[in-house]
This record gives structure tokens, C-alpha cells and sequence, in this order.
């Protein structure tokens, strides 16, 4: 398992997760800064949603390469790959969360985080 560290560059790391997904074609894709929430576990949220186990896991494989390749940063960990229902990887400030859609609706975070304040990212 990769060192737990603060990734410097967090505006790179958003843009590279967002780049990633949005290529292989993520949906639903929300970003939200957390750190006004007052009880985050992290700076950031990315929520995508994938539409089978397949995409899923495409979606989590091809964004951790890019951000490795692109920005030289591994999560330091990751999560549901084994079933590709609810794939995290935990960049220790930033989180993705990459969802099939019955999943996305059952745990539904962006109402559980609702007074987070969404992020754009710019092309």
C-alpha cells in the first residue's frame, strides 16, 4: 500500500480525475469541496456514475493511471474492485467514488453532503 500523504497539487489531481472520467465517458459527474462542511474526512468528493461492472472498473483503472501518469500521484488506497458496484479511490484529500447507478441512488451522498458546495473544473 502506497504512503499516506496530502497530494500538493489538488487542483491538478481534480482535473485529472474529472479528465479521466469524463474520456471514458462517466456520468453524472459531481465534484464537491467539502472543506466549508465543518465534518469532511477529506477536501473533495468526485461522484461518477458508471453504467455496468465493466464500465466501472474501465473508469477506475483509466483514472488511476492517468493521474499516475499525468501528475505522478497513486492512491493511496482503493476499494470495490472486486464487485465494481462502488469503486473508491482514496487520494487522502480528494475521494472518488465511482458508482453503478443503483448504487449511486441507494447510498445517495450528494444528499448526504448536500450543504457542500459543487466545483466546476474547466477544459
Amino acid at each position: 500500500m502506497a504512503k499516506k500523504r496530502i497530494v500538493e497539487d489538488i487542483d491538478g489531481l481534480l482535473k485529472a480525475i474529472h479528465d479521466s472520467l469524463a474520456e471514458k465517458k462517466a456520468e453524472d459527474i459531481l465534484i464537491l469541496n467539502l472543506r466549508k462542511t465543518g465534518s469532511s474526512v477529506c477536501d473533495y468528493f468526485v461522484i461518477r456514475t458508471g453504467n455496468s461492472d465493466v464500465h466501472v472498473n474501465t473508469l477506475a483503472q483509466f483514472t488511476e493511471f492517468n493521474v499516475k501518469t499525468q501528475i505522478k500521484e497513486k492512491p493511496w488506497k482503493r476499494e470495490g474492485l472486486e464487485n465494481n458496484e462502488w469503486v473508491l479511490l482514496d487520494y487522502v484529500n480528494v475521494v472518488v467514488h465511482i458508482f453503478q447507478p443503483k448504487s449511486r441512488d441507494f447510498y445517495r451522498l450528494e444528499q448526504l453532503w448536500a450543504d457542500a458546495e459543487p466545483v466546476l473544473i474547466k477544459n
